[in-house]
C-alpha cells in the first residue's frame, strides 16, 4: 500500500467521492484558489471547477446554511471550516437545522452533509484556537461525530461520511495533517460506528481517539518495557460509540483508562465511563480513570500549554494507578 500523509489521504477521499458522485461539492473559506488552509483541497478547483469547489467569504453561519439548504434538496455538500473553533459561529445551522430536519419533517427531508475541518490544539495558538468540541456535538441527537487518527482511517471514514444520509461532524486532528501511514488505494471505506484495536493487550484498556491515539500507543510502548500489557482501542467515532468493542476489551483486561484531549467536565470520556459501568460493571477490577486536558482555557505560554495537554507520561501514571502500582 502507498504511504500518504493524513492531509493527502483526505484529499484523495475528496477527489474520489467528487469524481464518483456529481452531487458532491466542497464549500468553505480558501478551499479553492488557496487550495485549503491546510492544503487538504489541493488541486480540486482545477479538476472540478468553481461550481463544485466554492470559495466563500468569512461567513460561517452563511455558508453552513447554504450547505444545509443544498443537502435538503438532494446535493451532498462538504462544508469546510478553517477550524472547528470558527464553527461556533455556525452552530445554529449545525444544531438547529442539520441535526433536527429529518425529525421535524417526519423523515421526509434528510440532510446528507459533512461539516469538516481541524479540531483541538496545535502549538501556541491561544485559548480561542485550541479547543476540543466533540463532546458538545456528540450531545446533539441527529449528529454523528467522527474523529480519525490515521491516514487510512481519515480516508475511509471521510468517504463513508460523504455517502452517509445524515449530517456528520468530521473533526480532523490539527496536529495530524503531516503524519504518515499506509493507505489502501481505491475503494477504501471504514464504517462509521466501528472502533479499531490498534494494539492488543491483556492488563488494561486504553480508550482514545484522534490525536490521543498516538499518545496512547507511546504510553503502551513504555508500559510494555515495564512488563505491563496495554490494549489500545481507537474509538474512531464518538457518536455512535462502538460499545461491543469497548465492552469486549474491558472484559479481557478488567481495567480501563480513557484518554481524551478535551476538558474533563462533561467530556466524551465521561459518557464512555457511564456506558462501561452500566454495561460491564462486574468485569471491572478497578475504578475507571480519565486522562484529559486541564480544566482551563488553553495557555499561550509554551510551558503552561505543555502542562495543560495530555501526554504519554500522564497515561502511564493513570495505568499504574488502576493497576494499584502507584
Amino acid at each position: 500500500m502507498p504511504t500518504l500523509t493524513y492531509r493527502d489521504a483526505l484529499n484523495q477521499a475528496l477527489r474520489e467521492e467528487m469524481a464518483r458522485d456529481p452531487d458532491v461539492f466542497l464549500m468553505g473559506e480558501e478551499v479553492g484558489v488557496y487550495q485549503g488552509a491546510y492544503k487538504v483541497s489541493r488541486g480540486l478547483l482545477e479538476e472540478f471547477g468553481p461550481t463544485r469547489v466554492v470559495d466563500t467569504p468569512i461567513t460561517e453561519l452563511g455558508f453552513a446554511g447554504v450547505g444545509v439548504g443544498a443537502a435538503m434538496v438532494g446535493l451532498r455538500p462538504i462544508i469546510e471550516f478553517m477550524t472547528w473553533n470558527f464553527a461556533l459561529l455556525a452552530i445554529d445551522q449545525i444544531v438547529n437545522s442539520a441535526a433536527k430536519m429529518r425529525y421535524m419533517s417526519n423523515g421526509q427531508v434528510g440532510v446528507p452533509i459533512v461539516f469538516r475541518g481541524p479540531a483541538g490544539a496545535a502549538l501556541q495558538l491561544g485559548a480561542q484556537h485550541s479547543q476540543s468540541f466533540e463532546a458538545m456535538y456528540a450531545h446533539i441527537p441527529g449528529l454523528k461525530v467522527v474523529m480519525p487518527a490515521t491516514p487510512a482511517d481519515a480516508k475511509g471514514l471521510l468517504k463513508s461520511a460523504i455517502r452517509d444520509d445524515d449530517p456528520i461532524v468530521f473533526m480532523e486532528g490539527e496536529m495530524l495533517y503531516n503524519t504518515k501511514g499506509e493507505v489502501p488505494d481505491g475503494e477504501h471505506l471504514v464504517p462509521i460506528g466501528v472502533a479499531d484495536i490498534k494494539r492488543a493487550g491483556n492488563q488494561v484498556s486504553l480508550f482514545c481517539y484522534s490525536k490521543t491515539v498516538s499518545l496512547a500507543l507511546k504510553a503502551a510502548e513504555q508500559l510494555d518495557a515495564e512488563g505491563i500489557s496495554a490494549e489500545v482501542i481507537d474509538l474512531r467515532t464518538i457518536r455512535p460509540l462502538d460499545l461491543e468493542t469497548v465492552f469486549g476489551s474491558v472484559s479481557r483486561t478488567h481495567r480501563a483508562v480513557i484518554v481524551e484531549e478535551g476538558w474533563p467536565f462533561a467530556g466524551a470520556g465521561a459518557q464512555l465511563v457511564d456506558e462501561i459501568q452500566r454495561g460491564v460493571f462486574d468485569e471491572l477490577d478497578a475504578p475507571i480513570l480519565r486522562v484529559t486536558g486541564a480544566d482551563v482555557p488553553m495557555p499561550y505560554n509554551k510551558h503552561l500549554e505543555k502542562a495543560a495537554k495530555v501526554s504519554p507520561e500522564k497515561v502511564v501514571l493513570a495505568v499504574k494507578r488502576v493497576l494499584y502500582l502507584e
